[in-house]
């Protein structure tokens, strides 16, 4: 194995390893819940703060990891968060009961905020030119694989062994990727870096990107009932502001504001955001609608998607290496709009669409329904072509944009957006949904209080009603349903097309020589 091979394998295991965990704790919630005792959350709490502790200490310390690694040096960043993240893995795996368990998450997401812009920066600073393309393509591929597998190998450990073998998982990849660092990674950091750290940039960036993220997970979870959601919200966008302001007055800011003045970082950054943004939607709402409305089984719903997962695993090597040759803007502006009309077909998914259920003693059940052949497939290969064409080349486009010193903080801003857009994404398109879903029910069912909590308990948007809901009002809430579905990939497939948009008219692509 060469210095180049091993760098890409730290890559690939050190970011491998955080996007595993934020899916592969999902198929684990239940019996967590069932197992750890808790004094103080209820069951439901607790599982949803085990998920979403990680994701916002993840979120909130990306910005402030990248800059430490170009200052401070991204190997030794790198080390820190691998050994962070297994010792956190394994304290989860241990711990007694929920409240030590979302503790932990939130110590082992801060580790990982350590490696996602990391990995970037030692490409960055390993490959050049056509290479680093393909380098990217493969770490996106790796990385789209992990999220894919996740869920499936959870499954497995949890049934088989134990939901705690869910983060002991870890311990092998963590352990093989810090003998690759040690090894084959070299060192490397902004030689012109300010020893004169940030600290007060990073408290207020923290705040905001945490705040963004907090409000909408928050809000969301409790329909928008209480003012903690807006409150949050409202704190993380005051803080934004003051970090804008911070950037521009600052003698030595975190983000120096030049990084925006390259036109391609900007346009990069902000078709992220939408891009994104959409591709949370799409995935988080085809969900609920498939098992809730549709009534998919749980392994049916996980498979609806691996065709086109499977294309972005295998095409994005190629897509990276024919992007630094041939340029960005193409691939940024097809992808996707490929990604948009492959969206715009779901919105076509009749209420009564038959659903594929598999049964692991019926062979028969594994043959696809007609639901599945002509309402998701293709979609799901539309999609997964767009994709794949897409997120290669707009990394590649991403750290191409700035000065090699400041990789990590350019990956760090990025990766950030990419997580604090979804979410915003997620919460408006939420109560878009929510409103037209009630608004369509009581148009169907004349009489009845959509807006009594005890009708909005029993009758979620997207999901199954409760048993006890009377066949008339059920099949309408299922029509009223499918309705809302149909406007969330309207809305998520014109994210998409604006952020093609976006990248036509903005990204320019680098001279050929």
């Amino acid at each position: 194995m060469n210095r180049k091979t091993g760098t890409l394998l730290a890559a690939i295991l050190g970011t491998g390893v955080v996007f595993l965990d934020s899916t592969v704790v999902n198929v684990a919630l239940q019996r967590i819940g069932q197992d750890l005792p808790s004094g103080f959350f209820g069951v439901l709490e607790g599982q949803s703060y085990v998920y979403n502790a990680y994701l916002l200490s993840l979120s909130a310390l990306l910005i402030l990891a990248g800059a430490l690694a170009d200052v401070y040096g991204r190997r030794r960043l790198f080390v820190i968060g691998l050994v962070g993240f297994g010792v956190a893995s394994v304290l989860c795996g241990l711990a007694p009961n929920m409240e030590t368990l979302i503790l932990f998450r939130i110590v082992q997401g801060a580790a990982g905020a350590l490696l996602v812009p990391g990995s970037l920066a030692l490409l960055t600073a390993t490959f050049q030119g056509a290479e680093r393309g393909r380098a990217f393509g493969l770490w996106a591929a790796a990385s789209a694989a992990t999220s894919i597998l996740g869920p499936f190998v959870g499954g497995v450990l949890v049934e088989t062994i134990s939901w705690r073998a869910v983060f002991f998982l870890n311990v092998p990849l963590i352990a093989l990727a810090l003998w690759a660092t040690w090894h084959y990674v070299e060192e490397s950091r902004d030689p012109d870096a300010d020893r004169t750290f940030d600290w007060a940039g990073a408290a207020v960036v923290a705040l905001a990107v945490g705040g963004l993220s907090f409000g909408a997970i928050y809000g969301q979870q409790h329909d928008w009932n209480d003012a903690v959601g807006p409150v949050a919200l409202l704190v993380g966008a005051i803080a934004a502001a003051v970090f804008v302001i911070h950037m521009a007055r600052g003698s030595h800011p975190l983000v120096p504001l030049g990084l925006f003045r390259s036109r391609n970082f900007a346009v990069v950054n902000l078709s992220t955001f939408v891009i994104y943004g959409a591709l949370y939607v799409v995935g988080y709402q085809q969900s609920i609608f498939s098992q809730g409305t549709l009534e998919y089984s749980a392994a049916a719903a996980g498979l609806i998607g691996v065709p086109g997962a499977l294309l972005l695993i295998l095409l994005s090597p190629r897509m990276g290496a024919l992007s630094a040759r041939f340029g960005f803007r193409r691939f940024m502006t097809i992808g996707p709009a490929l990604m948009g009309c492959g969206i715009l077909w779901l919105t076509r998914i009749p209420a009564d669409s038959k659903a594929w259920n598999l049964q692991p003693g019926d062979p028969a059940s594994w043959l696809p329904s007609s639901g599945y052949l002509m309402d998701f497939l293709p979609a799901t290969l539309l999609f997964g072509l767009g994709i794949a064409i897409t997120v290669t080349p707009l990394t590649t486009a991403l750290m191409a944009s700035i000065p090699e010193a400041r990789a990590g903080l350019g990956s760090a801003v990025n990766n950030a957006i990419s997580r604090v857009g979804p979410q915003l994404a997620g919460a408006l398109i939420f109560v878009a949904i929510t409103g037209a879903f009630y608004a369509d029910l009581s148009s169907r069912v004349p009489g009845i209080d959509t807006s009594s909590p005890q009708i909005r308990k029993e009758i979620p948007p997207l999901n199954r009603p409760d048993p006890s809901v009377v066949p008339a009002v059920a099949a309408a809430a299922r029509e009223a349903s499918t309705d809302s579905f149909h406007l969330a990939m309207g809305l998520a497939s014109g994210l998409l097309l604006a952020g093609a948009a976006i990248n036509a008219v903005g990204i320019r692509d680098p001279k050929r020589t």
